[in-house]
């Protein structure tokens, strides 16, 4: 009975030293004042739970493991916004960049409805971050105006508002931007580096503007990679609109187009060269990437292209847990905003003889093979019995739709990511790696 109480006692007792620590660590009200840092955020748009199987199963096999699946904490998300019940990218985007619920067709902070962020600022986390003096880099394989990054420094009533996005983007004070879009950089009529002309109403030659602002102007793989790390400013445009052509397989086979240009450096490789400069000036720094093809390919339903998209961005998060292997105080954060198109993986019977896949389901949802409808079926990486298997891609729609959504996080302060993931968790995320406060969360929406 004695040696009971005693272990009781001692119990008690490590639960009280528990809460000690837990009190000077969190504070009274929640705020944490612990360790700061650097933050990579990497936005798959579009991708879903099953995307990432069925990369794994392409690349590495059912029992291998991708890059995104060592990520050390998992959550599932919740991208409903402040009035509807799934994400749209801009509303999304601006959930992530404010902490709070955005609107379905919001695009940040517009100034007619201006929003405050979760830590009481007028300004998203990046703005946030840059006005105390840290590094920050916004990488885009799609064009410059794409809301999953552009939301973080851009504010525009309707998000097809490029002349004014692109502006706001350049004029932002970001030290490192990487994207596509040199069309609408440009006044309509200008030819570009690529080729095609302007698409500006405004006049406005951004290009021009940028280089005026300090930036240095880099447009090929070739000349990203050349950059010194002691460049300062740098604006990387690197196609005329995507770094991909978005259209299904069959339309692509027609005009004889790849998934991604050829000239154009990945999200990778852009990541790469982003930290290599970033780090050089020995300060703390906040990375937004978005893969924008694992959301345009599904949304057009070819799944080749997605694919090789979460490929692309897989990569850009091995760049980053490199990153993280080197320098322990950084946060890599990763989450989708909705799940574009609904992918699925179908098995394919291995008693089956047909070489090719049925062009749908038996409910009408569209099958993918390797180049489309009614092509041979996906072939995995062996499993660890040596065996290969076949699939196919099932589409739902051609929308993004709410299901499936993982967010996963990586290095410092990856164990505060809540298992249940609210779209404006995100930006807590990355305020605390920022700032060092866990700031309460965006309380309930009025009706």
């Amino acid at each position: 009975m004695a040696r009971r109480l005693r272990l009781e006692v001692k119990l008690v007792l490590l639960s009280l030293a528990w809460l000690g620590a837990a009190t000077l660590a969190f504070g009274r009200d929640g705020a944490e004042s612990g360790e700061t840092g650097s933050a990579i955020f990497i936005h798959p748009d579009g991708s879903g739970l099953s995307s990432w199987t069925a990369l794994r199963l392409l690349d590495q096999g059912p029992d291998g493991q991708l890059n995104w699946d060592q990520l050390e904490c998992v959550g599932l998300y919740r991208g409903h916004l402040a009035n509807s019940a799934v994400s749209s990218s801009n509303g999304g985007a601006t959930a992530h960049a404010f902490g709070v619920k955005a609107r379905y067709k919001a695009f940040g902070s517009h100034p007619a409805l201006p929003l405050t962020a979760l830590s009481g600022s007028d300004r998203s986390v990046l703005l946030e971050a840059r006005d105390a003096g840290m590094g920050t880099a916004l990488i885009n394989s799609g064009h410059i105006g794409e809301p999953g990054t552009a939301a973080f420094v851009a504010n525009s009533r309707l998000r097809t508002d490029t002349d004014t996005i692109a502006a706001q983007v350049v004029r932002s004070g970001v030290d490192i931007l990487f994207s596509g879009g040199e069309t609408l950089l440009l006044p309509a009529g200008v030819t570009g580096h690529f080729g095609e002309p302007g698409l500006r109403k405004d006049g406005l030659d951004v290009i021009t503007l940028a280089r005026e602002l300090g930036y240095s102007v880099v447009y090929t793989r070739a000349e990203l990679l050349a950059l010194p790390d002691s460049t300062r400013r740098v604006l990387g445009v690197f196609a005329p609109f995507h770094t991909f052509h978005d259209q299904p397989e069959e339309s692509l086979r027609v005009k004889g187009l790849p998934l991604y240009r050829d000239d154009a450096p990945t999200v990778a490789e852009m990541l790469t060269k982003a930290l290599a400069l970033l780090t050089a000036r020995d300060r703390p720094f906040l990375v937004v990437l978005e893969e924008e093809g694992t959301d345009n390919f599904a949304n057009a339903n070819n799944a080749a292209g997605t694919l090789e998209a979460l490929r692309r961005a897989d990569a850009a998060i091995g760049v980053a847990l490199e990153h993280i292997h080197r320098h322990p105080n950084t946060l890599l954060l990763t989450a989708a905003d909705s799940e574009a198109g609904g992918m699925d993986v179908v098995a394919v019977a291995e008693t089956s003889l047909a070489t090719t896949l049925k062009g749908q389901d038996a409910n009408g949802a569209p099958w993918d093979g390797v180049d489309g409808r009614g092509t041979a079926p996906f072939l995995s990486a062996p499993d660890r019995f040596g065996t290969r298997h076949r699939f196919g891609i099932c589409w739902a729609s051609a929308e993004d739709l709410g299901g499936g959504v993982v967010a996963r996080a990586h290095g410092l302060h990856a164990d505060r990511l809540p298992i249940n993931t609210d779209n404006t968790d995100i930006y807590r995320m990355l305020h605390l790696v920022l700032f060092g406060h866990w700031l309460p969360a965006d309380p309930p929406l009025r009706p």
